[in-house]
């Protein structure tokens, strides 16, 4: 499954505006599924406890004043206008952020970056000439780079929006889907439609979950169509309830009516904000889904329809409201009691659908936010299905899936209304949304070269008013909040503890590698028998030899007559365009025959993950060989004016597959310059590599390329290491606790490295070695 071209593609494509017009056509079923369907129950979460509708309608006048406030300061004017500007090479989210600082001020805690890596393409964002590093920016790069706990505070920062953002997927489809579903209880008696709400609500999201493994593509089609019906359809009743019941509901947008509401209600009134918050759910999707549409196409689609319909719903809600004081205990203060009544079931029906879309897209990004975690080394390792072949980012995590169900089902059943899955949730939303303005304010001065004044007001405005949300959604602990606090906990510690014993792998690996020079002393043949085949030996290193190999050759006699160190390492970019994937060298003289293969991809990018990576694998390598014009070359160049990579000489290689200028492997014949291999026995398939015309390759370069394709024909064998990690003697308690038992656990009950690259078992040898970080 290649997916690389076509996104590259997709985004070098002009955008026109009939392109920008269907993005932002599409964006509504994707990004703003759970924003449209917050007014189902904003305005009963807020008046469910804390306040009550009074005769003098200040309660429902404020309400109004703060929701529309709100959405016009957070969605519109933080996210469609500032923090989409904030785009890692048209990617959007808190590790896009994360990322733009590490790349500009090198905080990053990937363990075995490289120089070569800010050579990509899509390694540094564009500044103005004229905008240079302010002074205050200058000092504060400086500070960041010099202290490494710095470096862990921004990398938590991250995973603490992150956690957030997985308990949201949580917490988002019980609330949406309880909430739509709840308007059967204005077609039936109290006793009888809590038996109906639960269960419908389960069994709507047990059949949301289990269909995850399709992919969206499937259905995508109908979740525009869906979320625009929905909008028109609650808009509409707003327009109707304004003219029918208040037409002078606008006044009531008025700021002085927060003023107001605040000076009666005052801690009751506080408190109620949290119900208030849940009107923008939803408004992080713009930022995250960004690298699926465009800035553009986003800030139409929220500004010409979104915005206006949702501030409509809200003015007819309060219209209606403001007219009707005395309503049954039975039915409270909820979105369907302002639906005329021959209107209720074809809406309900339309909001169910609804919140299903929502809760897709949560659920998407859910899978996509702990994929990037994975990416970076922050999350063990997991089978990531790719569900669409032609519609980048779609994918579906087994294991993730079903443990948000559990967890969903947990919600739902446990809570049984909107009024705690509101608090739970609201305290997910806003904590994300803090995180994005910490970071957005380091990114003006960092990556923008912006004023530190611009920053500081930047925090001022938005941070003040979401501290102040959430504050309310806080005091809610015991009322729901705790759960978000406590699923993000639980995540933050498996992710730490993953990431922590990633790390000291690696420096183990580090300070007990082997020197190159110990394996150039063996001689060509290396000391040992080499035998027909390719051997490729998987390593987290990019440097020097593993451990590993060393330990395989003192104990076997014999091994491969082309020997591949590969590393398949994350680098802090979303995408790797496919014509800067490998990385490729020499290991020693051309001889030998030992090749350093070094793949790269950014925290957004598709792992291959069938049998063509070893195609790849092989051709880069072959395209390698073709490239090089002789063994010695200046100091600090390669033969070929390529990069130095800790004293090996690497070239740069795209991926054959999809960078067809380079050598390519066929099974069949055609009428080009080629080199065949001897064939080794009749069973096996021949192998021959198609060799562009020009330019011509010398003698040593075919007889190469001929020893390559003989020992493809032979067949590859993977040796992995199969590493017991344990903390050494005299280590602190935590420190135990975190890699004997943690880590390890961690390690035992994820995914085996070979899944990532479709190993086949019977090609596989481990080599077995113990770990003392």
């Amino acid at each position: 499954m290649d997916l690389e071209t076509g996104f590259h593609q997709n985004h070098q494509k002009k955008q026109s505006w009939r392109t920008v017009l269907a993005l932002a056509y599409q964006s509504l079923g994707v990004v703003y599924g759970d924003l449209s369907t917050s007014p189902l129950y904003v305005f009963k979460s807020t008046f469910a406890e804390d306040i009550q509708h009074s005769e003098t309608n200040e309660e429902i006048f404020g309400a109004l004043s703060f929701i529309f406030w709100t959405l016009t300061l957070v969605p519109l004017l933080k996210y469609v206008f500032i923090v989409l500007k904030a785009d890692d090479n048209g990617e959007g989210g808190t590790f896009a952020l994360y990322s733009l600082l590490c790349r500009h001020a090198r905080v990053s805690s990937l363990p075995n970056c490289q120089l070569a890596d800010e050579e990509l393409s899509s390694y540094r964002k564009e500044t103005p000439d004229d905008l240079a590093l302010t002074s205050f920016g200058s000092r504060l790069k400086s500070t960041l780079e010099k202290h490494r706990v710095l470096h862990k505070f921004l990398l938590v920062l991250a995973l603490v929006g992150a956690c957030m953002v997985i308990g949201d997927g949580v917490l988002t489809p019980a609330l949406s889907v309880f909430s739509a579903v709840s308007g059967v209880e204005l077609a039936m008696a109290k006793e009888h439609h809590k038996y109906v709400e639960v269960p419908v609500a389960c069994i709507i999201l047990i059949a949301l979950f289990a269909l995850q493994h399709y992919g969206t593509h499937r259905v995508g089609h109908l979740f525009a169509p869906v979320v625009i019906l929905w909008l028109v359809c609650i808009s509409s009743i707003g327009v109707y309830n304004i003219f029918h019941w208040n037409p002078h509901i606008y006044k009531a947008l008025s700021p002085v009516h927060m003023y107001n509401f605040l000076k009666k209600t005052q801690t009751r009134g506080w408190k109620s904000l949290g119900g208030i918050l849940l009107c923008i759910t939803g408004s992080e999707a713009m930022f995250a889904d960004l690298g699926h549409f465009s800035q553009l196409s986003i800030q139409i689609a929220f500004t010409l329809f979104v915005y206006p319909s949702l501030i409509l719903a809200y003015m007819g809600q309060a219209a209606y409201l403001s007219q009707h004081h005395v309503i049954e205990n039975d039915y409270k203060i909820g979105f369907y009691i302002s639906v005329p009544e021959n209107l209720r079931v074809p809406v309900l029906l339309i909001a169910v659908l609804a919140a299903v879309v929502g809760s897709q897209a949560i659920i998407t990004g859910t899978f996509s936010i702990i994929k990037q975690c994975y990416s970076l080394g922050c999350f063990p390792r997991v089978k990531i299905v790719h569900t669409s072949s032609k519609f980048h980012g779609q994918i579906y995590i087994p294991e993730i899936n079903w443990i948000l169900m559990m967890l969903c089902l947990a919600v739902t059943i446990g809570f049984r209304d909107t009024k705690r899955m509101g608090n739970a949730s609201g305290l997910a939303v806003i904590t994300v949304m803090l995180v994005t303005t910490c970071l957005m304010s380091l990114v003006i001065v960092l990556c923008w070269h912006q004023s530190v004044f611009l920053a500081i007001g930047f925090v001022v405005l938005f941070g003040t008013i979401e501290a102040l949300y959430f504050s309310a959604s806080l005091i809610k602990f015991l009322e729901g909040a705790w759960v978000p606090i406590a699923l993000s906990f639980i995540f933050m510690l498996v992710m730490y503890v993953w990431h922590y014993g990633t790390i000291k792998k690696y420096e183990f690996d580090v300070q007990n590698k082997v020197s190159v020079d110990w394996l150039l002393s063996l001689g060509p043949t290396l000391g040992i028998v080499r035998v027909k085949g390719i051997g490729l030996v998987h390593t987290e290193l990019v440097s020097g030899i593993p451990a590993i190999f060393s330990h395989f050759v003192t104990n076997l006699p014999a091994f491969h007559q082309v020997l591949i160190f590969l590393c398949v390492k994350s680098v802090p970019v979303p995408h790797v365009r496919h014509e800067e994937r490998f990385l490729v060298g020499h290991i020693g003289p051309r001889e030998h025959r030992v090749y350093r293969c070094i793949v790269r991809y950014g925290y957004r990018d598709v792992h291959k993950d069938d049998v063509e990576f070893e195609k790849d694998l092989v051709c880069s390598v072959a395209e390698f060989i073709r490239k090089q014009k002789d063994s010695s070359a200046p100091d600090g160049l390669s033969a070929n004016g390529e990069l130095f990579n800790d004293g090996e000489a690497m070239t740069v290689v795209g991926t054959p597959s999809t960078h067809l200028e380079g050598v390519q492997l066929r099974m069949d014949d055609q009428e080009v310059q080629e080199i065949r291999a001897s064939p080794i026995n009749q069973v096996q398939k021949r192998v021959r590599f198609v060799v562009p015309e020009s330019p011509k390759i010398d003698d040593g370069s075919r007889a190469e390329l001929r020893d390559l394709m003989e020992a493809r024909e032979a067949g590859v064998a993977y040796i992995l290491g199969h590493s017991y990690v344990k903390a050494k003697k005299g280590s602190s308690l935590v420190k135990k606790v975190f890699i004997n038992v943690g880590y390890e656990f961690l390690r035992r009950n994820s995914r085996p490295p070979t899944d990532s690259l479709s190993v086949p078992h019977a090609s596989t040898l481990e080599v077995g070695m113990a770990y003392h970080v």
